[in-house]
Parts: C-alpha cells; sequence; structure tokens
C-alpha cells in the first residue's frame, strides 16, 4: 500500500514530464522578447539627457523646417480664396492644414520633453518651482527670468505670473533649499528655455494660418465658436476629423490647465474648462450659468464639427442655427419663474342640487331628524335670556327649553313610526303572528267545585267585554260583599 508521501512524488513527476513536453517555441519568443527589452534599453542607455540636441530633434526635421516655411508664405500672401470646384480632400491649402494640425501636436509634446528636461536641470536650484508654476512656457520664461539670482526681489516677475503666485514663489525662494548651478548646466537650462519659447512662437504662426483658414475648413464650427477658439480646438484635436469623432464631454476639456490658486478661493475659478471659456458667448453668460453654457457650446460645436466634417454645410448656416438655438436657450434659463396666480374661488350653485329620494332616503331622514327637544335648545325667544349648564350665559345653552311661554310644559318624547316598526317585528319574532295562541297558555283550569276542568280560555274572554260590560252590567260578575267591623 502506497504510502502519503509516495503519492506525492507521483504527482511531482507528472508535473515534470508535462514541463517537458512545452514546446520550445515559448522559448523563442521569450528570447525575442529580452532582445527588445535588451535594445530599448540600449537606446535608453544612449540617449544622453545632458544634451539638448539628443533630447528635442523637432526642429531639424525637414518635415517642420519645410511646413514652417509653407505657413509663413501663407501668411505672407493672406487669405486666399481655396480653388472652386476642387475637393476638400484634394486642396493643397487643406492638406497644409491637416499638416499644420500634426504639427501643432508634435510641438506639443516637444515642448513638454523640453519642459522635463528643464526642469530636471533646474531643479537643483529652485526645486518648489514647479510645484508653483505648472504651464511649461510660464515655467520656461521664469525660469530664464531668474536665472541663477538666489535673492528673488531683485527679479522683476510682472507680467510673467499673477502677482499673487509672484508673492507665493518670492516668499518660497527665500526658504529653498536649492544651490546656485554650475555655469554649464545653466547654460544648457538657458537654451532649453529658448527653444521651448520658439516651439510655442512657431505653433501660433500655425494657429494663425489654421485660423485665417478655418471660414472655408470648418464654417460651422467659426459659427459658433469663433475662429480663433476653432482654429485652436482643431490644433489640439488633431484636426477636423479627429474633432468630430470626439465626444462633446471631452472637446469641453481641450486646452484646459492645471491651476495653482495658491491656496485662495475655488469659487470663481473654472477647472474644467478649455479653450470654450475664450469664447464671446461663454464670457457674456453670467457666472452661475457658465458651466451649463459650457456643455452647451461643447456638444453643439461637436455636431458643427461632424458636419463639417463632411462638408454638408459649407455656407455655415447650420453653424449660425446652433448659435442662435444657444443664445436663445441661455435667454431662457435667465428669465424670472412664473408669478404664482391667485387661485379663484369656485362658482356657487345657485340651484339646489339634485337628490335622490325612496324609500332608504326616507329612512334615512327619518333615522337622523332632529328631535322635538332640539328644536326648542336651538330656538331662541327675544328679549328673554337662555339658560345655559354652567351659568351666566357660561357653558351649553338650553335655548327655550324649561322657559315660561313656550307653549309647553314638558317636553314628550314620542316613539318614531322607524322605532314603532322595529319594536313590532321584534315582537312578531318573539311571541308568534297577531292572534295566535301563546304556547304557555293551558286548558285545564283548577276549581273548588269539580277539581280540574278542562275549559276553553278565549271563550272566557270572548265573553267579557270591554270597559264597563265587564264590571257592573256582565252577566257573571257579582258585587263585591264587603264586611264592615
Amino acid at each position: 500500500m502506497a504510502t502519503l508521501a509516495d503519492s506525492f512524488l507521483a504527482d511531482l513527476d507528472e508535473l515534470s514530464d508535462n514541463e517537458a513536453e512545452i514546446p520550445e517555441d515559448n522559448n523563442v519568443d521569450t528570447a525575442d522578447m529580452e532582445e527588445d527589452i535588451d535594445g530599448d534599453l540600449a537606446d535608453l542607455e544612449n540617449l544622453n539627457y545632458d544634451d539638448l540636441d539628443s533630447v528635442s530633434k523637432l526642429q531639424k526635421t525637414q518635415r517642420y523646417i519645410d511646413i514652417m516655411q509653407k505657413v509663413e508664405e501663407a501668411l505672407q500672401k493672406g487669405s486666399d480664396v481655396s480653388i472652386q470646384g476642387v475637393g476638400l480632400e484634394d486642396d493643397p491649402e487643406y492638406q497644409l492644414i491637416v499638416e499644420c494640425n500634426a504639427l501643432s501636436v508634435d510641438i506639443e509634446n516637444e515642448i513638454v520633453i523640453i519642459h522635463n528636461f528643464i526642469r530636471d536641470k533646474y531643479r537643483l536650484k529652485f526645486p518648489e518651482l514647479e510645484s508653483l508654476v505648472h504651464h511649461p512656457i510660464d515655467y520656461a520664461r521664469v525660469v530664464k527670468k531668474i536665472g541663477n539670482e538666489m535673492d528673488l526681489t531683485l527679479v522683476d516677475l510682472e507680467g510673467l505670473l499673477p502677482s499673487a503666485i509672484i508673492m507665493v514663489v518670492s516668499v518660497t525662494a527665500s526658504t529653498t533649499t536649492g544651490k546656485p548651478l554650475p555655469e554649464e548646466v545653466l547654460g544648457k537650462t538657458v537654451d532649453a528655455c529658448d527653444r521651448a519659447l520658439e516651439l510655442d512662437s512657431a505653433k501660433k504662426k500655425v494657429l494663425d494660418f489654421v485660423e485665417s483658414r478655418m471660414g472655408y475648413i470648418a464654417p460651422n464650427v467659426s459659427a459658433i465658436v469663433g475662429s480663433a477658439v476653432a482654429a485652436k480646438l482643431m490644433g489640439t484635436a488633431g484636426g477636423l476629423t479627429a474633432l468630430a469623432k470626439m465626444p462633446a464631454c471631452n472637446v469641453q476639456l481641450l486646452g484646459a490647465k492645471k491651476k495653482n490658486l495658491a491656496g485662495f478661493s475655488t469659487a470663481t475659478s473654472q477647472f474644467r474648462v478649455g479653450y470654450i471659456e475664450q469664447t464671446e458667448i461663454f464670457q457674456t453668460t453670467p457666472p452661475p450659468l457658465r458651466m451649463r453654457a459650457c456643455r452647451l457650446l461643447a456638444a453643439k460645436s461637436t455636431l458643427a464639427a461632424r458636419v463639417d466634417s463632411i462638408r454638408g454645410d459649407p455656407s455655415g448656416n447650420t453653424g449660425r442655427l446652433f448659435k442662435d438655438e444657444i443664445l436663445k436657450k441661455i435667454e431662457k434659463w435667465q428669465e424670472p419663474p412664473p408669478a404664482k396666480q391667485p387661485k379663484p374661488l369656485p362658482v356657487p350653485d345657485s340651484e339646489p342640487k339634485k337628490k335622490r329620494g325612496g324609500r332608504r332616503l326616507r329612512k334615512m331622514k327619518e333615522r337622523y331628524a332632529i328631535t322635538d327637544m332640539r328644536k326648542l335648545a336651538n330656538r331662541m325667544q327675544f328679549g328673554i335670556p337662555e339658560e345655559s349648564s354652567l351659568g351666566d350665559g357660561l357653558g351649553e345653552g338650553y335655548g327655550m327649553l324649561g322657559q315660561a311661554g313656550s307653549g309647553k310644559l314638558r317636553v314628550s318624547a314620542g316613539q318614531s313610526k322607524l322605532a314603532a316598526k322595529v319594536a313590532k317585528k321584534f315582537k312578531e319574532k318573539h311571541y308568534g303572528s297577531s292572534g295566535a295562541t301563546s304556547g304557555l297558555t293551558s286548558s285545564l283550569a283548577f276549581t273548588p267545585v269539580q277539581g280540574i276542568e278542562l275549559t276553553n280560555p278565549q271563550a272566557h274572554a270572548h265573553q267579557l267585554g270591554s270597559g264597563t260590560q265587564s264590571t257592573y252590567f256582565s252577566e257573571t260578575g257579582t258585587f263585591s260583599k264587603i264586611k264592615r267591623t
């Protein structure tokens, strides 16, 4: 008989056999994955983070140079009407706009890379600055302005940051643990700041060119949010087609920045709003309704972008209709609620209401009829005070009850017809019908003469008359003799 240890060993042998049967293809795939990982690590090791050119390569590409040259030429020529009769996809100017949108996204990514480079270098000098200034371009401007200066009271940051953030930066710099940067590191940092600012100016040129052509490319979106905001939305989304495929909740957030309020109130700040807050409709809307207006603008802009992406309405009438609808809704939101109207009383019925009649109604009236006693209690004689239960007019008044001159000495409560009928039915139920002989009546009578006699009890009753006949003039009756003593 095998022991428990022997069964465990047998199971382990079966597992080892199954592992031996696994095909060798998995080993090959694992080897390929290891080679890919090693290759990526080699690329990361070869990347020199101290060299700005190895980190930022967009400005030296031929694609960037060609597109920027075409954009500058187009801006110098001014807005030109596209070739009529040519499809939108075949229009060279539209192709340039699509390339500009793609380039603007690449420029944004390049600015983020350069911002990380600047932040890593300048962290030794002012480590708290990155938590106070979040936007990459603002951070680059502040770093270039401060440089290696330790006393920020000598640096004028007016115009670069809001006054509240400037105050916080100055106070934080006085207690920072950073040290001045070496000249070589400072030079690379300032060069990186210059390159970030150049990329930002190039992006503005691209957006200006796209904005000048938005009346032809996206007339409906431009009619709602304006050409400038439409160009920024297209540039951030990556083109008109990408904007049309994007849901409205994401369009609302395009261009939103992470805001640092430096401990101030968040009551008046709009966090989840991007480029749409720059539209004229948003700015003219009252602050309590701005978030609703922003959602409405994002929804209508998405619909207009879908119309423009298929060239559904080149004239822009759809966008203008959407804009009128938005303005009407915002105006409707601002209307005060309707005043509460007083509810008039219903017209009284001049004619008496029809009531059903019949035996049941007569019975009900008789059952709930007012009694004579209650009638007297409800009446009062002129000039005679009524008696009350507590006296001196206090308590329940008795009306004409018990007063002289009422015409009645006593109020008799007569039996009603209904009560008489009920009593009659009760009597018939217990004593039989009228004229019937009671079951307790016996025909045997005890007499002193005969003893027990069989007589008819009703015969004597018929012989006796009524009134005086049964007493004085009766044939069988006798005079009563009174003995005198």
